[in-house]
């Protein structure tokens, strides 16, 4: 059984800068990568960034590229979000999960943890 658990959240000013955990157990590493996905109030949850497992590719959402990192230890037992430049926008709860690549974006497995949350005011 895969189990995910995120810390790193809390309150932020815009400008600022958050690093998101994901403390892996279970083997996620047999998926193609690791994503963090995130869900606002009210709002469906979208792709934020994935890494693969094998060769540590990283792709992002385009509303967070340039301003998010995701990675890895070389245990691959933890997954980084690194988050600068945080936006208002980007308030929301914070998951991470395996994924799988589609065409366009990542598909993520039905491994949800509680998620962290991010606050980020004006």
């Amino acid at each position: 059984q895969v189990q995910l658990a995120e810390s790193g959240g809390g309150l932020v000013q815009a400008g600022g800068s958050l690093r998101l955990s994901c403390a892996c157990s279970g083997r996620a590493f047999t998926s193609y990568a690791m994503g963090w996905f995130r869900q606002a109030p009210g709002k469906e949850r979208t792709f934020v960034a994935a890494i693969t497992w094998s060769g540590g590719n990283t792709f992002y959402a385009d509303s967070v590229r340039g301003r998010f990192t995701i990675s890895f230890d070389n245990t691959k037992t933890t997954v980084y979000l690194q988050m600068n430049n945080l936006k208002p926008e980007d308030t929301a709860v914070y998951y991470c999960n395996p994924a799988e690549k589609t065409w366009t974006s990542f598909q993520p497995k039905n491994f949800w943890g509680q998620g962290t949350q991010v606050t980020v005011s004006s």
